[in-house]
């Protein structure tokens, strides 16, 4: 697989992803037809075969059971894994081949199976079906007045270019469907940069989020049974100028710390991307940043390109955390990674200037808040396995 610079943190395979959402978009109508006719039944019979349908792939050899989590397997994965085990429950992770994350958890007799991140036996909101869905989410969070980016969704350029005429500018553009901020561009000034972003994210998905883009950082706050547990700020690799030193100069010093050595944070690099982000910003590495002035090498905010994390959630203004709950009760999940950008996460967000919601997720990357490069950890895994293994809650 050829390595995608746009893909980054994770890669891609660009047709696979692609042809999943159209697959979805063609299937949902008809699994949700077949759903309401047959609810019930359809829950009793996934109660009782997905467990035997584990057990029969194991016996037919077609995959394997590990005690363990690999190299291969997301810090997601690790950190609710590391928690299970300090609770005495027993993980194990399904793989078939390039398959994995599904798994089977036992405590005390009661065995519980789940893809991805445990969720209270057989509670799945209807919010689930469109909570990663950007288009969908915009649409029905403006009318519950949550705040969200003025936008909407193309699948065709000359509706793009509508869009992009209807609203402020700066403007971003990314996949309707995905996450990790793949194929996403942000500082779209012009029609041309609008069709370069339309056409970076045309390869993921056949509809694209075209949308102002909000004044601020990027948060990420986790809601677990509609409380939220914890918030992070994401951001961009980037330096502090001091008046002194080069951009060069305090990059190196930047890299020197421990954690950026890996696996979870990386060094910042000088790349084909970094060159265009620091043009934009008129300046080189060679340049003297005045002091204060920080200077960002990359749009994403990927911790493998350099991205940091800060634990954020003792600060957050109460009106905030009443913003953010809404969301939970208005989605009924259990599970929600609510994606937002705001100036100051201290002020209430209804003072600030631009800022909302940008994207919800339903299998969040709960390690954000376990792994932090700034600020203390925070157990979410713990809270998690609370709700959907009660039992083994550690006082």
């Amino acid at each position: 697989m050829k390595h995608c610079k746009d893909c980054e943190p994770a890669q891609e395979i660009h047709w696979v992803a692609y042809m999943s959402v159209v697959i979805s978009y063609i299937s949902d109508p008809f699994f949700d037809f077949m759903e309401r006719l047959f609810k019930n039944t359809a829950e009793a019979i996934s109660r009782k075969l997905s467990l035997p349908f584990l057990r029969a792939m194991l016996f037919l050899k077609l995959g394997h059971l590990s005690d363990d989590p690999d190299e291969k397997d997301s810090f997601r994965t690790k950190c609710f894994w590391e928690e299970a085990k300090r609770r005495g429950i027993k993980m194990q992770e399904f793989k078939m081949g390039p398959i994995r994350e599904s798994f089977i958890a036992e405590y005390k007799g009661k065995i519980i199976t789940f893809d991805g991140l445990p969720r209270p036996e057989y509670l799945e909101s209807d919010s689930f079906k469109w909570m990663d869905n950007k288009g969908i989410m915009k649409i029905k969070f403006l009318k519950e007045g949550l705040p969200v980016a003025k936008g909407g969704v193309a699948f065709t350029k000359r509706k793009a270019l509508k869009i992009f005429n209807s609203i402020t500018k700066p403007v971003i553009t990314k996949p309707n469907l995905g996450s990790r901020s793949r194929h996403t561009m942000i500082h779209l000034n012009t029609p041309e940069d609008l069709i370069m972003g339309f056409k970076k994210a045309k390869k993921l998905s056949p509809l694209i989020v075209i949308e102002e883009e909000l004044n601020g950082f990027l948060f990420r706050g986790t809601l677990v049974n509609g409380k939220l547990v914890g918030v992070v700020r994401r951001d961009q690799p980037e330096v502090k100028g001091d008046g002194i030193h080069t951009l060069r100069e305090l990059m190196e010093e930047e890299n020197k710390r421990p954690e950026r050595n890996g696996p979870i944070f990386h060094k910042i690099v000088v790349d084909k991307e970094t060159k265009i982000e620091l043009k934009r910003e008129n300046i080189t590495m060679d340049d003297i940043p005045e002091k204060g002035r920080v200077i960002t090498f990359s749009q994403k905010t990927s911790r493998g390109c350099g991205g940091t994390t800060t634990e954020v959630t003792d600060i957050v203004h109460p009106e905030n955390i009443k913003m953010l709950e809404h969301v939970g009760t208005y989605m009924k999940d259990p599970l929600i990674g609510v994606d937002f950008i705001i100036e100051d996460i201290t002020e209430p967000w209804y003072t600030e200037q631009h800022c909302g919601i940008i994207e919800c997720n339903s299998l969040p990357f709960i390690d954000l808040h376990h792994y932090p490069l700034f600020g203390k950890p925070n157990n979410v895994a713990g809270k998690l396995w609370d709700l959907a293994m009660p039992e083994s809650k550690i006082d």
